[in-house]
């Protein structure tokens, strides 16, 4: 593990170094913006397809990418799993580390963005990505970060809302073929990997929340074979 990798307990909350964040500034800026502006973002529920997708796994050690205000962390460390939960803002982490001090559970906080992380290879049994705003690259950087970032015998699970990788660029700027959709991760992977899931459905949501909106899901689950 990192510098940036600290080892939560119900007591310690977050304590990565002063201004340890890796990443592009103006993408955590951009973020911290986003939280701010609301007391809470999201639900506070952990995501439907996470849930329904883990039922069947053996706990183990899982990464959290994207973890937001940290619901879906503090479920998985509920439910048994060694979270590794990362985030690009500092004002999400915050909450998301006072939300699994409530809860009782530890959680390990990274403050970086995935591509910059230098998480510790083909560890994770579990690596979850669910709705993540991953920046595309000419190198494919995220979808080889998350894919190395797996176990053999490991599963990744990328999840995100069907359509909008569809969508033309809008007047705010947003622009789908800037970010990494499922089907990219899905098209980088080679006979090391086995698809166990690759398709659209409605999707479970959780009331309230930015996104709620969304009625289906894409949904990739792979295992890695070697």
């Amino acid at each position: 593990m990192t510098d940036n990798i600290a080892a939560g307990s119900p007591a310690s909350g977050i304590s990565w170094p002063a201004d340890g964040y890796v990443g592009d500034p103006a993408v955590r800026a951009e973020w911290d913006n986003l939280y701010a502006d609301r007391q809470q973002l999201w639900s506070g529920r952990p995501n439907g397809a996470l849930v329904a997708e883990v039922a069947g796994l053996t706990p183990g050690r899982v990464l959290d990418v994207g973890c937001g205000e940290g619901a879906d962390a503090v479920w998985l460390a509920r439910h048994g799993w060694d979270v590794t939960a990362l985030e690009v803002s500092g004002v999400a982490l915050e909450r998301a580390a006072g939300h699994a001090r409530d809860a009782g559970v530890a959680v390990h906080w990274v403050h970086a963005a995935l591509t910059e992380a230098a998480l510790p290879t083909a560890s994770f049994d579990l690596v979850s990505a669910q709705y993540p705003a991953l920046l595309r690259t000419p190198d494919a950087a995220a979808e080889r970060a998350l894919l190395a970032a797996v176990a053999p015998g490991g599963v990744l699970l990328v999840v995100h809302h069907a359509g909008i990788d569809a969508r033309q660029a809008d007047d705010s700027g947003f622009d789908p073929a800037d970010y990494v959709w499922p089907s990219m991760v899905a098209d980088a992977l080679d006979d090391d990997w086995e698809v166990e899931v690759n398709e659209q459905r409605p999707r479970v949501a959780p009331d309230g929340g930015a996104g709620a909106h969304h009625t289906d899901d894409l949904v990739l689950r792979v295992r890695r074979l070697r």
